[in-house]
């Protein structure tokens, strides 16, 4: 093992990497609101042959660029996704990209790591991004974020060596190119977490870059001019098809983010905090000791790093709209600074402490605590639901998912395993720390492909199966007050059929149409004259038109 990591390290992380990312990608349907929209608008590139524009039901979609969604589309062609000779599911064909950046992320943040510290702080580096929940979850996802997060961060280093060297502009350049990805990825947020931590890092280094302030300040203009290059050059070609009033309303949107709790996702000022500290358990408690400190450390990456963890979670702590995965882009800081801890810790030159042990033992011991409770729930579910008054989720409830008892035992083996590395022994030893992580990656493995499935049949699978039912049949099938982006990709709905509500409206149609709503829908929807009730199910109400 230790040759094949010294000889080759790349093809021991890709394998790694593969191991860990691929193997339950289609374990669950994908989700609703997220998952489903990105892979239905690359189901619609495909289906309308326009790749410049991102539609969601065959209407201009505005709010996110089309990077990611071209990669979809390509991984549903590649798999031949939609047809008859598909070989993988549609939720693998559409997680298959994050797969593959989740391990294009350990190979490059391994690069770096070996290229300004040492080959053993690389693998420390990417084992411990490897060990951390969220980037895990989100590596075998359908979602943005990493690939978004992996060009910020290569803008960050880019730009960090133009700043060690500034007579290498090849380095803005490079910048400028990973943020403008990173622009076509999510849009004009990845600017400003660049701009922003240069801002910073130029303001905490003043004295030691006064003397280059003039070439850093014009390779961080020619940086920006490029990335926005990047992004004009797609909104250009979209806003010649569409009319220059789409931009404001793009930009509308950003700002609707930051000033509204959209969506519903108001949440409190501490909220990513939490987030980050359950979410990248264990590495969050390994690199708390590190976060605060050091902004004149030897290493000016250090203080790249650092900036940006703090810059990213400030932001996104004001930031009106919380979604967990707003706060991502602190995955690559946390787990530099813990693989800090853990190769100055192999290498002799730092000595592990109580506060470690406390840290680690309380938030495993919650979180497996969590891992237990969802399947324990789920096991009483009937009991639960008699005793809320929200009628969808009583409903939900009542789905008839089975649970055969022992998905309890994932939360109590992640508990034990906890106890077990942490106190055998006096004093806790590296070996401990590395075999508790290992085993950490092992049993979210397992709890994504045997207890996710399960959640997901209580929240969404009810009605996805219905969707799944009329596939290829000459119906309509549409969702009524509430908003949802599963029948567009469930029931592969072709381009030009009507909304929802104006086959509601109609008297006669040319087909049979279906309907799906809540059943805490408005009773104008409910008792509509031109609707015939099928069914209630699991907190769904089906109708057909008469």
């Amino acid at each position: 093992m230790i040759k094949f990591l010294q000889h080759k390290p790349y093809l021991f992380w890709t394998l790694v990497g593969a191991l860990v990312y691929i193997p339950f990608l289609g374990a669950s349907h994908l989700f609703d609101w997220d998952e489903i929209n990105f892979a239905e608008s690359a189901r619609e590139m495909i289906v309308s042959g326009d790749y410049v524009s991102v539609q969601i039901n065959f209407l201009p979609f505005w709010e996110k660029p089309p990077l990611f969604i071209w990669l979809q589309a390509l991984s549903f062609t590649l798999f031949a996704t939609f047809t008859d000779q598909a070989w993988v599911s549609m939720e693998f064909a559409a997680r298959f990209p994050n797969a593959l950046i989740g391990i294009a992320t350990l190979c490059t943040i391994y690069t770096i790591g070996k290229r300004h510290f040492s080959a053993l702080f690389g693998h420390m580096w990417a084992f411990a991004y490897l060990a951390a929940i969220t980037p895990h979850v989100y590596a075998s996802s359908g979602i943005i974020d990493p690939l978004f997060n992996l060009f910020i961060f290569l803008g960050i280093y880019f730009f960090a060596e133009f700043v060690a060297d500034s007579r290498q502009l090849k380095h803005a350049f490079f910048a400028g190119a990973m943020i403008g990805l990173g622009m076509l990825t999510k849009g004009p947020v990845a600017l400003l977490l660049w701009g922003l931590s240069l801002l910073v890092f130029a303001v905490l280094q003043f004295k030691n870059l006064k003397a280059r302030v003039g070439r850093l300040f014009f390779g961080a203009c020619l940086a920006g001019l490029l990335a926005c290059v990047f992004f004009v050059s797609w909104y250009g070609m979209i806003a010649m098809k569409f009319g220059f009033g789409i931009i404001e309303d793009f930009f509308a949107y950003q700002i609707r983010l930051l000033t509204t709790g959209d969506a519903g996702h108001g949440q409190p000022f501490y909220y990513h905090a939490l987030v980050l500290l359950f979410g990248c358990f264990p590495i969050s408690i390994l690199a708390m000791g590190r976060l605060g400190v050091g902004l004149r450390s030897k290493h000016p990456f250090s203080i790249w790093m650092r900036v940006l963890f703090w810059v990213v979670l400030i932001l996104f702590s004001l930031v009106k709209t919380k979604i967990v995965h707003y706060s991502s882009m602190c995955w690559l800081p946390l787990s530099f600074f813990a693989a800090q801890v853990l190769s100055d810790w192999k290498a002799g030159n730092w000595t592990w402490s109580r506060p470690y042990t406390i840290g680690l033992a309380v938030v495993g011991i919650l979180f497996g605590f969590i891992l237990s409770a969802v399947p324990f729930i789920g096991e009483h579910a009937f009991e639960f639901a008699a005793k809320i008054q929200d009628v969808f989720v009583r409903g939900n409830l009542q789905a008839p998912v089975e649970w055969s008892g022992w998905e309890k035992g994932i939360g109590v083996a992640y508990i034990g395993t906890i106890a077990y590395f942490l106190f055998r022994k006096a004093q806790v030893k590296p070996m401990q720390i590395f075999s508790l992580m290992a085993s950490g990656v092992f049993i979210i493995m397992v709890y994504m492909s045997v207890v996710v499935p399960k959640i997901e049949g209580y929240t969404q699978a009810t009605p996805i199966d219905f969707y799944v039912s009329k596939v290829g049949q000459h119906v309509y099938i549409e969702t009524v007050g509430f908003k949802s982006f599963a029948h567009l990709l469930y029931f592969q709905k072709p381009a030009g059929s009507p909304s929802g509500e104006t086959l509601l409206a109609a008297k006669k149609l040319d087909r049979p149409a279906f309907f799906v709503m809540k059943v805490d829908a408005e009773e104008k929807f409910k008792y509509h004259p031109n609707l015939i009730f099928i069914k209630e199910e699991n907190g769904f109400l089906f109708y057909k038109h008469r």
